[in-house]
Protein backbone atom coordinates (compact mmCIF):
# COMPACT_ATOMS: atom_id res chain seq x y z
CA UNK A 1 0.00 0.00 0.00
CA UNK A 2 1.43 3.43 -0.91
CA UNK A 3 2.28 6.18 1.53
CA UNK A 4 -0.29 8.96 1.66
CA UNK A 5 -0.41 12.37 3.34
CA UNK A 6 -1.36 12.11 7.01
CA UNK A 7 -0.80 15.80 7.77
CA UNK A 8 -0.29 18.40 5.05
CA UNK A 9 2.04 20.52 7.16
CA UNK A 10 4.80 21.55 4.67
CA UNK A 11 7.53 21.62 7.34
CA UNK A 12 10.87 23.09 6.32
CA UNK A 13 12.81 20.16 7.79
CA UNK A 14 10.44 17.71 9.45
CA UNK A 15 12.26 15.22 11.65
CA UNK A 16 12.20 12.90 14.67
CA UNK A 17 8.60 11.61 14.76
CA UNK A 18 7.84 9.99 18.12
CA UNK A 19 4.59 8.21 19.01
CA UNK A 20 3.20 8.65 22.51
CA UNK A 21 1.26 5.45 23.24
CA UNK A 22 -0.40 6.94 26.33
CA UNK A 23 -1.71 10.02 24.56
CA UNK A 24 -2.17 8.35 21.15
CA UNK A 25 -0.43 11.35 19.61
CA UNK A 26 2.50 11.88 17.29
CA UNK A 27 5.16 14.48 18.06
CA UNK A 28 7.74 15.64 15.54
CA UNK A 29 10.04 18.60 15.04
CA UNK A 30 10.70 21.09 12.27
CA UNK A 31 14.41 21.77 12.68
CA UNK A 32 14.88 24.87 10.55
CA UNK A 33 11.30 25.96 11.23
CA UNK A 34 12.17 25.89 14.96
CA UNK A 35 8.98 24.15 16.04
CA UNK A 36 7.60 21.15 17.93
CA UNK A 37 4.44 19.65 16.42
CA UNK A 38 1.75 17.55 18.11
CA UNK A 39 -0.65 15.61 15.88
CA UNK A 40 -3.61 13.54 17.09
CA UNK A 41 -4.62 11.35 14.12
CA UNK A 42 -7.96 10.24 15.57
CA UNK A 43 -9.27 13.79 15.90
CA UNK A 44 -7.06 15.55 13.38
CA UNK A 45 -5.97 18.04 16.05
CA UNK A 46 -2.63 19.68 15.29
CA UNK A 47 -0.73 22.07 17.55
CA UNK A 48 2.63 23.80 17.15
CA UNK A 49 5.01 25.14 19.78
CA UNK A 50 7.59 27.65 18.51
CA UNK A 51 11.16 27.12 19.71
CA UNK A 52 13.89 29.74 20.33
CA UNK A 53 16.45 27.85 18.22
CA UNK A 54 16.75 24.81 15.96
CA UNK A 55 15.39 21.69 17.62
CA UNK A 56 16.91 18.53 16.18
CA UNK A 57 15.38 15.68 18.15
CA UNK A 58 13.09 14.75 21.02
CA UNK A 59 12.45 11.82 23.32
CA UNK A 60 9.52 11.17 25.60
CA UNK A 61 10.24 11.78 29.28
CA UNK A 62 9.21 9.66 32.24
CA UNK A 63 6.39 11.42 34.09
CA UNK A 64 5.56 13.64 31.11
CA UNK A 65 7.35 16.11 28.89
CA UNK A 66 10.41 15.55 26.75
CA UNK A 67 14.16 15.59 26.45
CA UNK A 68 15.27 17.52 23.36
CA UNK A 69 18.44 18.27 21.43
CA UNK A 70 18.99 21.85 20.24
CA UNK A 71 21.92 23.72 18.75
CA UNK A 72 22.90 24.84 22.24
CA UNK A 73 22.62 21.45 23.93
CA UNK A 74 20.21 19.03 25.57
CA UNK A 75 17.18 20.40 27.41
CA UNK A 76 14.19 19.15 29.38
CA UNK A 77 10.81 20.29 28.07
CA UNK A 78 7.55 20.32 30.04
CA UNK A 79 4.44 18.47 28.73
CA UNK A 80 3.47 21.58 26.75
CA UNK A 81 6.85 21.65 25.03
CA UNK A 82 8.27 24.64 26.91
CA UNK A 83 11.96 24.54 27.83
CA UNK A 84 12.68 23.96 31.52
CA UNK A 85 16.28 23.01 32.22
CA UNK A 86 19.46 22.69 30.18
CA UNK A 87 21.02 19.30 30.92
CA UNK A 88 24.22 19.57 28.87
CA UNK A 89 25.90 22.03 26.52
CA UNK A 90 26.68 21.07 22.95
CA UNK A 91 30.46 20.59 23.41
CA UNK A 92 31.20 21.35 19.75
CA UNK A 93 31.53 24.65 17.92
CA UNK A 94 27.89 25.73 17.89
CA UNK A 95 28.46 28.01 14.91
CA UNK A 96 28.81 24.87 12.78
CA UNK A 97 27.23 22.15 14.92
CA UNK A 98 23.83 21.33 16.37
CA UNK A 99 22.18 18.27 17.81
CA UNK A 100 20.43 16.21 15.15
CA UNK A 101 18.95 12.70 15.50
CA UNK A 102 18.35 11.07 18.89
CA UNK A 103 16.51 8.30 20.76
CA UNK A 104 16.01 7.05 24.31
CA UNK A 105 17.69 3.72 25.08
CA UNK A 106 16.02 0.77 26.89
CA UNK A 107 17.30 1.93 30.29
CA UNK A 108 16.14 5.52 29.88
CA UNK A 109 19.34 7.22 28.71
CA UNK A 110 19.28 9.57 25.73
CA UNK A 111 21.50 8.96 22.70
CA UNK A 112 21.84 11.97 20.44
CA UNK A 113 24.25 12.90 17.67
CA UNK A 114 25.35 16.12 16.05
CA UNK A 115 25.75 17.38 12.51
CA UNK A 116 28.93 18.91 11.10
CA UNK A 117 27.08 21.52 9.05
CA UNK A 118 29.93 22.24 6.58
CA UNK A 119 30.15 18.45 6.11
CA UNK A 120 33.86 18.70 5.42
CA UNK A 121 35.68 17.93 8.63
CA UNK A 122 34.12 14.88 10.27
CA UNK A 123 33.62 16.84 13.47
CA UNK A 124 30.23 15.39 14.45
CA UNK A 125 29.72 12.79 17.18
CA UNK A 126 27.20 10.44 18.71
CA UNK A 127 26.77 11.01 22.45
CA UNK A 128 25.09 9.25 25.35
CA UNK A 129 23.51 11.32 28.11
CA UNK A 130 22.64 10.06 31.60
CA UNK A 131 23.06 11.34 35.16
CA UNK A 132 26.83 11.05 34.75
CA UNK A 133 26.72 13.62 31.96
CA UNK A 134 27.54 13.55 28.28
CA UNK A 135 29.80 10.77 26.95
CA UNK A 136 31.07 10.22 23.41
CA UNK A 137 30.11 6.94 21.74
CA UNK A 138 31.32 7.62 18.18
CA UNK A 139 33.25 10.38 16.41
CA UNK A 140 34.58 11.39 13.02
CA UNK A 141 31.06 11.80 11.65
CA UNK A 142 29.48 14.20 9.20
CA UNK A 143 25.80 13.77 10.13
CA UNK A 144 24.89 11.48 13.02
CA UNK A 145 21.56 9.80 12.25
CA UNK A 146 19.47 6.65 12.33
CA UNK A 147 19.74 5.75 16.03
CA UNK A 148 17.56 2.72 16.80
CA UNK A 149 17.66 -0.38 19.00
CA UNK A 150 16.85 -4.04 18.44
CA UNK A 151 13.83 -5.41 20.35
CA UNK A 152 16.06 -6.86 23.08
CA UNK A 153 18.01 -3.60 23.34
CA UNK A 154 21.35 -5.31 22.75
CA UNK A 155 21.99 -4.00 19.23
CA UNK A 156 22.42 -0.31 18.44
CA UNK A 157 22.03 0.94 14.88
CA UNK A 158 23.49 4.24 13.75
CA UNK A 159 24.09 5.91 10.40
CA UNK A 160 26.36 8.63 9.02
CA UNK A 161 24.14 10.04 6.30
CA UNK A 162 26.61 11.71 3.87
CA UNK A 163 28.81 8.59 3.84
CA UNK A 164 25.85 6.36 2.84
CA UNK A 165 26.59 3.96 5.72
CA UNK A 166 24.63 2.27 8.51
CA UNK A 167 26.56 0.75 11.41
CA UNK A 168 25.69 -1.84 14.04
CA UNK A 169 27.07 -2.03 17.58
CA UNK A 170 26.80 -4.46 20.45
CA UNK A 171 24.97 -2.44 23.10
CA UNK A 172 24.87 -3.07 26.84
CA UNK A 173 21.62 -1.65 28.28
CA UNK A 174 23.03 -2.00 31.79
CA UNK A 175 25.97 0.34 31.18
CA UNK A 176 25.20 2.18 27.94
CA UNK A 177 28.43 0.90 26.36
CA UNK A 178 28.52 0.50 22.57
CA UNK A 179 31.20 -1.90 21.26
CA UNK A 180 32.06 -4.15 18.29
CA UNK A 181 31.20 -1.66 15.55
CA UNK A 182 30.44 -3.46 12.28
CA UNK A 183 29.08 -2.38 8.91
CA UNK A 184 25.36 -3.12 8.61
CA UNK A 185 24.62 -1.64 5.17
CA UNK A 186 26.25 0.66 2.65
CA UNK A 187 24.22 2.32 -0.07
CA UNK A 188 25.72 2.88 -3.50
CA UNK A 189 24.96 6.37 -4.87
CA UNK A 190 24.70 7.08 -8.57
CA UNK A 191 24.35 10.20 -10.70
CA UNK A 192 20.57 9.90 -10.59
CA UNK A 193 20.12 8.45 -7.09
CA UNK A 194 21.76 10.10 -4.08
CA UNK A 195 19.47 8.37 -1.58
CA UNK A 196 21.25 8.08 1.75
CA UNK A 197 20.21 6.77 5.18
CA UNK A 198 18.54 9.32 7.44
CA UNK A 199 16.29 8.68 10.46
CA UNK A 200 15.20 5.16 11.33
CA UNK A 201 13.17 2.82 13.53
CA UNK A 202 13.07 -0.92 14.29
CA UNK A 203 9.92 -3.07 14.13
CA UNK A 204 8.83 -5.95 16.35
CA UNK A 205 10.65 -8.49 14.14
CA UNK A 206 13.90 -6.60 14.60
CA UNK A 207 13.93 -5.19 11.08
CA UNK A 208 15.49 -1.77 10.52
CA UNK A 209 13.52 0.84 8.58
CA UNK A 210 15.36 3.88 7.20
CA UNK A 211 14.32 6.97 5.24
CA UNK A 212 16.50 7.75 2.24
CA UNK A 213 17.12 11.49 1.99
CA UNK A 214 17.19 12.52 -1.69
CA UNK A 215 16.13 8.96 -2.44
CA UNK A 216 12.35 9.38 -2.40
CA UNK A 217 11.79 6.09 -0.59
CA UNK A 218 12.10 4.14 2.66
CA UNK A 219 13.78 0.78 3.08
CA UNK A 220 13.32 -2.19 5.41
CA UNK A 221 16.35 -4.35 6.29
CA UNK A 222 16.46 -7.74 7.98
CA UNK A 223 18.58 -8.00 11.16
CA UNK A 224 21.33 -9.62 9.07
CA UNK A 225 21.50 -6.62 6.72
CA UNK A 226 19.50 -8.01 3.80
CA UNK A 227 17.29 -5.46 2.04
CA UNK A 228 13.72 -6.76 2.30
CA UNK A 229 11.53 -4.02 0.86
CA UNK A 230 11.39 -0.48 -0.52
CA UNK A 231 8.42 1.88 -0.48
CA UNK A 232 8.24 5.10 -2.51
CA UNK A 233 7.44 8.35 -0.69
CA UNK A 234 5.68 11.32 -2.35
CA UNK A 235 8.67 13.52 -1.48
CA UNK A 236 12.25 13.47 -2.69
CA UNK A 237 13.58 13.90 0.84
CA UNK A 238 11.95 11.69 3.49
CA UNK A 239 13.79 12.20 6.76
CA UNK A 240 12.69 9.71 9.44
CA UNK A 241 10.21 6.93 10.16
CA UNK A 242 8.34 5.86 13.28
CA UNK A 243 5.54 3.47 14.21
CA UNK A 244 2.29 4.68 15.75
CA UNK A 245 -1.46 4.37 15.66
CA UNK A 246 -3.53 1.47 16.97
CA UNK A 247 -1.25 -1.43 17.80
CA UNK A 248 1.72 0.52 16.39
CA UNK A 249 0.70 -0.67 12.93
CA UNK A 250 0.97 2.67 11.13
CA UNK A 251 4.29 3.81 9.74
CA UNK A 252 4.74 7.59 9.78
CA UNK A 253 7.36 9.39 7.69
CA UNK A 254 8.52 13.00 8.03
CA UNK A 255 10.02 14.91 5.12
CA UNK A 256 11.80 18.12 4.08
CA UNK A 257 11.29 21.00 1.65
CA UNK A 258 13.96 23.43 2.89
CA UNK A 259 16.58 24.13 0.22
CA UNK A 260 14.86 22.04 -2.44
CA UNK A 261 14.63 23.34 -6.01
CA UNK A 262 11.49 24.81 -7.53
CA UNK A 263 11.47 21.95 -10.01
CA UNK A 264 11.56 19.38 -7.23
CA UNK A 265 8.81 21.09 -5.25
CA UNK A 266 6.77 21.27 -8.43
CA UNK A 267 7.13 17.52 -8.87
CA UNK A 268 6.60 16.83 -5.15
CA UNK A 269 4.39 19.68 -3.88
CA UNK A 270 3.68 17.97 -0.56
CA UNK A 271 7.34 17.84 0.43
CA UNK A 272 7.64 18.63 4.12
CA UNK A 273 4.40 16.86 4.95
CA UNK A 274 3.85 13.90 7.24
CA UNK A 275 3.08 10.67 5.37
CA UNK A 276 1.76 7.32 6.58
CA UNK A 277 0.89 3.79 5.55
CA UNK A 278 -0.38 0.67 7.36
CA UNK A 279 2.13 -2.10 8.04
CA UNK A 280 1.71 -5.79 8.82
CA UNK A 281 4.50 -5.94 11.40
CA UNK A 282 4.02 -3.48 14.28
CA UNK A 283 6.67 -1.27 15.72
CA UNK A 284 8.00 -1.00 19.26
CA UNK A 285 6.84 1.50 21.89
CA UNK A 286 9.25 4.36 22.49
CA UNK A 287 11.36 4.25 25.65
CA UNK A 288 11.08 7.19 28.06
CA UNK A 289 13.97 9.26 29.30
CA UNK A 290 14.68 8.76 33.02
CA UNK A 291 16.84 11.51 34.58
CA UNK A 292 17.72 9.20 37.48
CA UNK A 293 19.53 6.63 35.31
Amino acid sequence: MPLTVALDVRAQLGECPVWDVDGQALFFVDITGRALHRFHPASGAHAVVTMPEEIGCIGLRKGGGFIAGFRSGLWLLDPEGRRETRLADNPEDQRASRFNDGRVDPAGRFLAGTIDEPKDGGRAHLYRYDRRGLAELAGGLLTSNGVAFSPDGRTLYHSDTPTFTIWRYAYDPATGAATDKTLFARLQPSETDRGRPDGAAVDAQGCYWTALFEGGRIQRYAPDGRLLAEHPVPARCPTMVCFGGAGLRTLYVTSARHGRSEAELGAFPQSGSLFSMPVDVPGLPENRFDPSV
